[in-house]
């Protein structure tokens, strides 16, 4: 499972967003598919660009993930180590290429339910689902200090 961060929760609903605002998909299209998106939100580039780096490699987001190679720096390589650096593994981009992790699918708001990879609201509720798993894990990792929280202390606050 991805590494729970802000950066990734706000790329994620980024996606979302921009999808459900009409955003070009298109499963079958490196640039503008499910990874292809959250890559243009994540490194600024077009579609077009996103799909011509994919093409150095062979295969969908599943096999270049699983074929990528830190060393090489070849193009498709790079858009590998950007979702990388986002937290994410060779199993997170594949589930989100194919919306199939059962963890994201049980947050689902109405609960757990098999989803499209080729549906457009299907991927925006995914990636919400995600985001929300994902903050939900981030905050359980989060101290809670009990004995401030309740404090009656009054606290000192800056002029403006």
């Amino acid at each position: 499972m991805a590494l729970p961060n802000l950066t990734l929760i706000q790329a994620l609903r980024t996606t979302a967003e921009r999808l459900q605002n009409g955003a070009t998909y298109a499963w079958g299209n490196h640039g503008a598919c499910n990874c292809g998106n959250l890559l243009q939100v994540v490194t600024h580039l077009t579609q077009q660009e996103i799909h011509a780096y994919a093409q150095t490699g062979i295969g969908e987001w599943t096999e270049l993930a699983q074929e990528y190679c830190g060393v090489t720096n070849a193009p498709v390589d790079l858009l590998i180590s950007k979702l990388q650096a986002l937290g994410l593994n060779t199993s997170d981009i594949h589930n989100i290429e194919y919306l199939e992790d059962r963890e994201v699918l049980n947050h689902l708001e109405g609960g757990f339910r098999w989803l499209s990879r080729n549906n457009r609201q299907d991927v925006i509720d995914y990636f919400n689902a995600f985001a929300n798993l994902l903050e939900s894990k981030l905050a359980d990792k989060l101290p809670l200090n009990m004995e401030n929280l309740f404090t009656t202390e009054k606290v000192a606050v800056p002029a403006i």
